[in-house]
């Protein structure tokens, strides 16, 4: 009897450790099916900056006194907010910096954009004739002007990557701009976007225009950044 039982309980044992080991291999190479994924967090990719900038690109496209827009240039127009248009490669940028400036409880209105040639020339024109009649030359007339209104064929505004935007409580073009809650928060969210602010104070050397706190030209995220944190205008980002 004794004999029997201790048969017994070595046969409950062997059984045992059979179905422990059974067990260990079947985990080890069968994952429990409705067990939940580990989570791969994949973290966002970091904005690059552009070390070498591309003259050739177009959102880097050089427009300014001694840079005239290339010889027939017409931009692929989408129409905005108000009725106004810019390249189509920027629009939705635009779009979405302003729709997130208003979210920020501000009132930006676009108040210029896209011009023709024959705009341009009309705008150019007409400061020339108010420079006169305050007295100075024509040749006088036609310096001061460009430096407010580009002379035409030199201004971005032809490009289709520029606009002008001002704060409802203060619709001038004038230095004051810079002071409104629309200009604070767009000179410091509009990289995020792909704009920079392209007359920037101090700069009119190397621009050829006075610095205009309204004036914001495309030129992609990547290179807004990195214009951001270079402190250099257009003019000397490209001559890097």
């Amino acid at each position: 009897m004794q004999k029997n039982r201790i048969l017994l309980s070595l046969g409950l044992l062997a059984a045992l450790s059979v179905g422990l080991i059974w067990f260990g291999l079947s985990q080890e190479v069968s994952p429990d099916s409705n067990a939940a994924p580990v989570s791969q967090a994949v973290p966002p990719t970091p904005v690059s900056q552009e070390e070498t900038p591309d003259p050739a690109d177009w959102r880097l496209c050089l427009v300014n006194p001694w840079h005239p827009l290339p010889e027939g240039y017409q931009p692929q127009l989408t129409q905005v907010e108000n009725g106004h248009q810019v390249d189509s490669r920027c629009a939705a940028d635009l779009e979405a910096m302003l729709a997130d400036c208003r979210a920020a409880g501000h009132a930006p209105l676009l108040c210029s954009s896209y011009r023709t040639q024959e705009k341009q020339t009309q705008l150019y024109n007409n400061l020339v004739q108010k420079q006169i009649a305050r007295g100075n030359s024509r040749s006088e007339a036609m310096a001061k002007a460009a430096k407010e209104v580009a002379v035409p064929g030199t201004s971005e505004h032809q490009l289709g990557l520029a606009v002008d935007i001002v704060d409802t409580q203060n619709q001038v073009l004038n230095r004051a701009q810079e002071d409104t809650a629309v200009q604070q928060w767009l000179m410091e969210h509009c990289w995020e976007y792909g704009f920079i602010l392209r007359y920037p104070p101090d700069k009119e050397e190397k621009t050829g225009i006075i610095y205009e706190p309204w004036h914001y030209r495309y030129v992609g995220r990547e290179y807004a950044q990195a214009i951001r944190q270079s402190g250099l205008c257009l003019e000397e980002f490209l001559q890097r």
